[in-house]
């Protein structure tokens, strides 16, 4: 019984082979896998043998360099304007830093002006020399010409449209006329006879601020003196006027409210408190920039 079994499995075993095996081991096999082999070989020839440089579109980077900006070739506007911006900026900088540097040493020179004690004016004063003594306090002692009035505006005040009242100051004898800002007055007492409190008479003391005269800018209109409409107060022109000298004084108070609502009913005119209102926004302008 175990002869048959072995004799068996010797057959079994001589007989059946996997079927690839089988025919790879055959001649006719071994050609075709040859010539697969050498197909294959010869696609890889051509494939590697065939560079990029063989196709006339392609450019190569050796041959055709990347373009860079050249020195002397023109720029368009807009990459100059985009160069501009930070060196203009830099230049208004600075210059805002001179600027604050200045405002804020000039606003110190007339805040201490104001803490010394009033000047009495001169009885005649030269001109050149205001500047010397801009937000220095003084007094002088004189009759008010009211007949020669001006008011200059429109000016706002508290939301409030009005007017700022110049008066020229008639001194002694051998003393010369200056004018005076008296302050402001409301657009309804505009009238003389509706404020006939606030028309001093007799001999005053004035108390004010000695000022340079004002500069006109490019938006404001110009006065019309023979119409006795003024837009701005122009020293040389009103003192030429009422014979005056060009002397500007800004007639000061101490800021009260209950003093304020008492000059705006009986059109006594507001004068302005003894300190600098100078801007000074400079720093700012220079975070700004």
């Amino acid at each position: 019984m175990r002869s048959i079994f072995s004799v068996l499995q010797r057959t079994a075993a001589t007989s059946w082979q996997p079927p690839i095996a089988a025919s790879i081991r055959g001649p006719r096999m071994a050609f075709k896998l040859d010539s697969i082999c050498a197909r294959c070989r010869r696609q890889q020839i051509r494939f590697y043998s065939k560079q990029l440089a063989d196709d006339p579109r392609w450019l190569s980077v050796v041959d055709h360099p990347a373009q860079i900006v050249r020195t002397g070739r023109k720029h368009g506007p807009g990459l100059i304007i985009l160069a501009l911006i930070p060196i203009i900026s830099f230049a208004l900088g600075t210059w805002q830093i001179q600027r604050l540097d200045w405002k804020t040493k000039l606003i110190a020179k007339y805040e201490d002006r104001l803490v010394k004690p009033p000047l009495p004016l001169p009885p005649q004063i030269d001109p050149d020399a205001i500047s010397e003594f801009d937000y220095r306090r003084v007094y002088t002692t004189g009759r008010f010409r009211h007949d020669q009035e001006m008011l200059v505006g429109p000016r706002m005040r508290e939301g409030e449209d009005g007017f700022i009242v110049v008066t020229p100051l008639e001194r002694g004898e051998g003393e010369s006329t200056v004018l005076v800002n008296r302050g402001w007055i409301s657009k309804k007492m505009k009238d003389q006879k509706d404020r006939t409190e606030g028309l001093s008479q007799g001999e005053v003391t004035v108390e004010g601020l000695l000022r340079e005269p004002w500069k006109k800018n490019m938006f404001t209109p110009e006065n019309k003196p023979e119409d006795g409409k003024f837009y701005f107060p122009d020293v040389e022109q009103m003192a030429e006027l009422t014979g005056s000298q060009p002397v500007w004084i800004e007639e000061t108070m101490i800021a009260d409210m209950v003093e304020y609502y008492n000059r705006s009913g009986k059109g006594i005119p507001i004068a302005r408190a003894a300190e600098v209102n100078l801007r000074n926004n400079h720093s700012q302008y220079i975070f700004t920039w």
